[in-house]
């Protein structure tokens, strides 16, 4: 990367281009490697934007692991991945820094296809321990005397995924390390039992010692010393919770380590030794400081989880909550809220995320953060519908893939009354391939009984989700994009489907923020080329309206365009119900086909994928031209 003028020389870092290379540092080099990474990252980030507050604090962890481990042989599995920069320094991809979270440049996210120190993909919590196990067992299945590694946050401790890993893994004999990297943060202020039983651990730091201690005395007693032990190590008596207390983690199997301090690198660097050796099944639990050696994100590590560009020297007065999406719907809420006192919002850890901070402000007994753990949120929001109170769930498209199952098993069939808003719906850019919120609109309109809204603009949102909330009955799903409005066009709001009359023997047809490029297409194609196009704009997605077969029937050449999966989309879902009503025109649709979105800007991706404005202009001017349309 570039470097300003009079910025430090990354004297150490420049030598380091594979973890080989770190083993040879000396102990002093080591701590200004850990300070050239910092100042390295700082001005990275500040240019490319990502995740700086979580990098920061995992500086000395990460240089402690590449120390210790040796990578790519041992495998180091990521959990979430926001915290890998300092690794990807660490594994010769220095150099390419400067294209982080861009198109065709480096994933702000481990990928394996990117690197072989990548071991597994990661860009949902609580994923880590259970890739990690299957990677051990697989290794002692193979006779290899490699480790697998899981680091973990706190955060993502809140997600059940992580209990029944450790449940499964923890009576196993594989080389398991489990490094638990405790900084009672994940986006916002984690909640809940776990986090304040990992607080206690950290408030009795003489356990470790004093375990040891207990142990060395009985191993000396002649006779009936080791047998004591023995005895002590698996009897469930007020004697063993005096003398040899246990942790959580060695009740579930697990050889416990810790609390150990996360920017203290040679001890560190001794507990992961300890960790390597015992060949087990091992948790070590380390505490950081989320945002380490930069102020701002010290004091304020929620605001630097995920930032844009911004200035090092003034940090803190770049950082602001812009006008978005998730904001117009949180304020939203508080003024429903006010109305109808039944309204309870839900997240899963995403408080800010989601714009639900001033709900939580407002309305605080209402409120209600279960942390990541969006089938539990799902469940939950279950059993308070089931008691006659009105809940809305705020979470990210992705994020909601997990409760699936939950949205129909708890909600839907029952008919319970519930909204879910689905923040980050469509192409979210530079995250990739793991945080694109292209599968809602396709799997949620496949549940009996749903109604998804997919309004345009700010004002269509909050009257969908008045409507969702107030009027609807059964499950309801309100979906926009991320960032602001973006719209090319004055169109009142609707609930239901605008149909614009413009003449002509084509029609595009779309929803949410695709509608105002193909506004812009038909405008183009009038424009250049004399040929009118008409609109349909659809707010409510699913159900149909059953008179659209009847209106999109007076078009010979219908465009269907969404920022979508094809596979089961609303595209679909409207050409089987045009098929059915005898439908002769020709229906083509552009959307998402058998891929994943990668990395990159929204105007870049959707060029790519043909769903800019100027690509479905040139399909609809091609299939009024007598051609079929571009694949």
């Amino acid at each position: 990367m570039e470097r300003d003028s009079g910025s430090m020389e990354y004297r150490l870092l420049e030598q380091v281009n594979c973890p080989r290379d770190l083993k040879k540092l000396s102990e002093r080099e080591l701590f200004e490697l850990c300070a050239e990474i910092r100042a390295f990252l700082l001005a990275a980030v500040s240019k490319t934007g990502g995740h700086l507050a979580s990098n920061l604090g995992a500086v000395e962890l990460t240089v402690a692991i590449h120390r210790v481990f040796d990578l790519p042989e041992d495998k180091l599995v990521f959990d979430v991945g926001h915290q890998c920069y300092t690794h990807k320094l660490l594994t010769g991809r220095r150099e390419q820094f400067c294209s982080l979270r861009s198109f065709e440049g480096i994933s702000g996210f481990p990928k394996p296809w990117e690197s072989p120190y990548d071991a597994f993909v990661a860009g949902h919590a609580s994923t880590s321990v259970s890739a990690a196990f299957g990677i051990a067992s697989a290794l002692t299945l193979q006779g290899s005397p490699h480790y697998a590694l899981a680091l973990i946050g706190d955060g993502a401790m809140t997600g059940g995924m992580a209990y029944e890993a450790l449940n499964n893994a923890g009576r196993s004999r594989t080389r398991l390390v489990v490094i638990l990297n405790h900084n009672d943060m994940s986006i916002s202020k984690n909640v809940g039992a776990f986090a304040r039983y990992l607080s206690s651990i950290r408030s009795r730091p003489f356990y470790l010692g004093f375990k040891r201690r207990v142990k060395r005395f009985l191993t000396r007693l002649p006779l009936l010393g080791k047998p004591l032990l023995h005895w002590l190590e698996h009897s469930k008596s007020l004697l063993k919770s005096i003398l040899y207390p246990s942790t959580f983690f060695e009740d579930m199997g697990f050889e416990y380590l810790g609390p150990v301090d996360g920017h203290d690198l040679p001890e560190l660097i001794r507990t992961l030794a300890l960790a390597r050796d015992m060949a087990a099944p091992v948790v070590v639990q380390v505490e950081t400081v989320k945002g380490k050696g930069y102020p701002f994100a010290e004091e304020n590590p929620g605001a630097y989880h995920a930032i844009g560009n911004f200035d090092v020297r003034n940090g803190g007065d770049d950082v602001t909550m812009a006008d978005c999406y998730s904001n117009q719907i949180g304020q939203e809420l508080v003024r429903l809220g006010e109305e109808e006192p039944r309204i309870c919002a839900v997240t899963a850890a995403m408080k800010y995320g989601t714009g639900l901070h001033t709900f939580a402000a407002a309305h605080r007994d209402r409120f209600f953060d279960v942390g990541i753990a969006e089938e539990h949120a799902v469940t939950f929001a279950g059993g308070l519908s089931a008691q006659g109170l009105l809940p809305v769930f705020c979470v990210y498209s992705t994020f909601l893939q997990r409760g699936f199952d939950q949205a129909i098993h708890d909600l839907a069939i029952d008919g319970k009354r519930a909204v879910l808003c689905v923040d980050r719906a469509g192409i979210v850019g530079e995250d990739g391939e793991t945080h694109q919120g292209v599968f809602d609109a396709a799997f949620l309109s496949e549940i009996p009984g749903v109604t998804v809204y997919s309004p345009e603009g700010y004002e269509e949102a909050r009257l969908c989700l008045r409507h969702a909330v107030l009027e609807d009955r059964g499950l309801s799903c309100v979906r926009y994009p991320r960032g602001g409005e973006r719209r090319s066009h004055s169109l009142p709001p609707s609930t239901d489907f605008q149909f614009i009359d413009r003449g002509g023997r084509g029609l595009l047809i779309s929803y949410g923020r695709s509608f105002s490029g193909c506004w812009q297409a038909a405008e183009a194609l009038e424009r250049e080329s004399g040929e009118r196009v008409s609109l349909l704009k659809l707010t409510r997605i699913t159900p149909l309206d059953p008179r659209l077969p009847e209106l999109v029937s007076r078009f010979e050449q219908v465009l269907f365009v969404e920022e979508g999966i094809r596979a089961g989309g609303i595209g679909e879902h409207l050409a089987a119900l045009l098929l059915e009503q005898g439908f002769r025109g020709s229906f083509r649709i552009a959307a998402i086909e058998g891929r994943f979105v990668p990395q990159g800007r929204l105007e870049e991706l959707l060029e790519q994928l043909r769903l800019d404005p100027a690509s479905i202009q040139e399909r609809m001017h091609h299939m009024l031209k007598g051609g079929a349309a571009h694949a």
